[in-house]
């Protein structure tokens, strides 16, 4: 049985995921040139342990678009100057990804028009009909 978006939002994915660091752009000075702390955070969807082969099923299909040619998730995140915060974000984002997922979209109930909705519409369409009705030369 699939388990639901809170269930897998819950799960520690950290053992299952590696990270590689680069040096960023953008503000920090010469703390840019020096430290290294570009975060990418890569899951290999097929090698997991944690989810199960539906899921993996699942992830693959609906997350296919952010996959790379070796079939890994990779988040990207240098927001911080932090490497520590960029790791905890990179997670967060991660999470957020695949549990998204496993949300369940809500099913659309077909409705109908009210009796008077319905009588309303019909009746300003008659008076309009019969304004342009009189408009219109004898």
């Amino acid at each position: 049985m699939m388990r639901t978006a809170s269930q897998i939002s819950r799960l520690d994915f950290s053992n299952e995921v590696t990270f590689k660091t680069a040096k960023s752009g953008g503000p920090g000075g010469q703390n840019v040139n020096k430290v290294n702390t570009k975060v990418q955070l890569v899951f290999d969807v097929r090698s997991s342990q944690i989810l199960t082969e539906e899921e993996k099923d699942k992830v693959l299909e609906q997350l296919g678009t952010k996959l790379n040619a070796d079939g890994h998730i990779q988040v990207v995140v240098q927001e911080s100057r932090s490497q520590l915060q960029n790791k905890t974000l990179a997670l967060q984002k991660f999470g957020q990804l695949i549990s998204k997922v496993f949300v369940r979209k809500k099913k659309r109930k077909p409705t109908k028009p009210t009796k008077s909705a319905v009588k309303k519409r019909l009746d300003n369409k008659k008076r309009k009909g019969e304004k342009k009705q009189w408009r219109r030369k004898l």
